[in-house]
């Protein structure tokens, strides 16, 4: 059962790049905005029928969204690099994310950097990446899905001991986005919340990530309503194909050049050449004059 939820995680990754759109226009603003590596990309119905240990219950609210025809208004999270060190251009402003208490970067006039991981699976990296963090006394936000709470609250309650903060990323890794009723939409985060509770002892702070980057305005407003913040990114790199993994040259080109006060950092802790490199990124960063902060100073 566990290979197989990580090949279902994986083949999710693989459906989204597959799918990747090269440009999308919003209206109001007049200009493409490119999509950047990352979960980014929509994941079409087949990806989300294939997922099995996904309830009943949540893919056929799923499934009725796509017959229905209104996966459209879906958005898919994408960026723009338009100078290197400068903050992206991101397919929502900071100002139309803010209502719904959701963000993508903090202050892009502040060399600060928050670092966080999505936790789809464990494959033996994440202690290395947990050393190089207490190595530098970095604070980081874990987004866990519900295979990789039950497998290892072990390592949940190591997270925790050392400072760091766990959010929700869902129980089953859907597209959330098409989900159109708060009911399924709430069952799916509840249900991680109670697995994690029952891993650690702990309530799960209240951050919300979506799943493949897929949200939508009804989403939005339901993860507050839910009392969560949802939080994006605003630099990633294609980090998580366990069999195809970057070159760290490849790694360092993107996570330096690319870097720019204020930036969420997505990275993932499957990543093998994320667990060689932390140490040393963590320490250029520094060196570029930058510190790591936490999420919870994006909204006071």
């Amino acid at each position: 059962m566990r290979q197989f939820l990580k090949r279902q995680y994986l083949s999710k990754k693989k459906a989204a790049v597959a799918v990747l759109f090269i440009a999308a226009f919003f209206a109001g603003r007049g200009a493409a905005r490119f999509l950047d590596a990352g979960e980014s990309a929509p994941v079409f119905a087949e990806a989300t029928r294939a997922a099995l240990t996904v309830p009943a219950r949540l893919r056929s609210a799923l499934e009725n969204r796509f017959a229905a025809g209104i996966s459209s208004v879906a958005e898919n999270w994408g960026l723009s690099f338009q100078e290197e060190g400068q903050p992206p251009v991101a397919n929502a402003t900071k100002e139309e994310l803010a209502q719904y208490d959701a963000y993508y970067a903090g202050d892009t006039e502040e060399k600060v950097i928050y670092l966080t991981f999505d936790c789809g699976y464990e494959n033996g990296n994440t202690p290395a990446i947990l050393e190089a963090l207490k190595k530098h006394g970095v604070s980081a936000t874990f987004f866990v899905v519900g295979n990789f709470v039950s497998d290892n609250p072990e390592l949940l309650r190591q997270m925790l001991a050392e400072g760091h903060t766990v959010g929700n990323h869902t129980a089953h890794h859907p597209d959330m986005s098409a989900i159109a009723d708060m009911e399924s939409f709430q069952a799916e985060i509840e249900e991680l919340e109670k697995l994690f509770y029952e891993a650690t002892g702990q309530e799960i702070t209240k951050y919300y990530r979506p799943p493949q980057g897929k949200y939508s305005e009804s989403n939005l407003s339901m993860a507050q309503q839910l009392g969560y913040k949802t939080f994006f990114w605003s630099l990633a790199y294609v980090d998580w194909y366990q069999d195809d993994q970057p070159t760290e040259e490849e790694a360092y080109e993107k996570l330096l050049g690319r870097i720019h006060p204020g930036a969420i950092v997505l990275l993932h802790n499957t990543s093998s050449t994320n667990a060689a490199i932390l140490d040393e990124l963590l320490t250029k960063w520094e060196a570029m004059g930058y510190r790591f902060g936490k999420l919870e100073e994006l909204y006071g």
